[in-house]
């Protein structure tokens, strides 16, 4: 019996022998994410300057995808609004009215294509959903939006040759341009937007996208 009681005591009961101290950092926060689209740092450690740089060649890589639709995953993924923003805005301050007609400050069209571009991404978003796709509002905008890049290039090319005397062959060079951006953006923009359709229901999602993009081309080449 004695024996038992000297082992017990031998045993430190007092708060003084507990080791408290622990690590606090998190496991892993030095590794890189396993999940896809996680950045592997942490962003409020970066300079302002490399997160805006960051941020610019993401988008620039977003418009490289729509000129070049290849890869599907990367505007579904990584989306976001800045590109859409900017072709709103440049498409917008283009097409408005000229400075030559003083009875038309050019207002309406400046805000004709901001509705368009986002009352149309809402109107192809619910028709998705309706039709059983599993793609997000935002998703939807940011597809169609960056997608509006071959109608931009097509308005450039055809505000240049408006600078030229209007004969009937700069007509059809402008119409030709304006065809080929609204078939190169209804393409892109099927190429992302497609795989996220039921496959017997991709002719009803992608009759919006053609009206979508069909309006906004009508307003490049009625231009004038």
């Amino acid at each position: 019996m004695d024996s038992k009681l000297e082992m017990f005591e031998d045993i430190p009961t007092t708060p003084q022998h507990l080791d408290l101290e622990g690590d606090m950092s998190v496991p892993g926060a030095n590794k890189q994410s396993s999940k896809p689209g996680e950045p592997d740092f942490n962003t409020l450690d970066e300079p302002i300057k490399e997160t805006i740089l960051r941020d610019m060649r993401a988008v620039g890589i977003k418009f490289y995808h729509v000129l070049y639709p290849k890869e599907k995953s990367t505007l579904l993924k990584d989306w976001d609004l800045w590109g859409p923003l900017v072709l709103c805005t440049f498409m917008a301050t283009i097409l408005q009215g000229s400075a030559e007609d003083s009875l038309y400050d050019g207002g309406p069209e400046f805000a004709q294509v901001f509705v368009i571009v986002w009352i149309g991404a809402a109107i192809v978003t619910i028709n998705s959903k309706l039709l059983g796709g599993n793609i997000s509002f935002f998703q939807s905008v940011c597809v169609l939006g960056y997608c509006l890049t071959p109608v931009a290039v097509a308005l450039i090319v055809c505000r240049v040759m408006l600078l030229a005397t209007q004969t009937k062959l700069l007509f059809f060079l402008r119409l030709i341009t304006t065809i080929v951006g609204f078939c190169w953006a209804t393409y892109a923009s099927y190429v992302f937007l497609g795989d996220s359709q039921p496959p017997n229901r991709k002719p009803l999602a992608v009759y919006p996208i053609f009206l979508f993009f069909f309006i906004i081309s009508w307003l490049v080449i009625s231009h004038n």
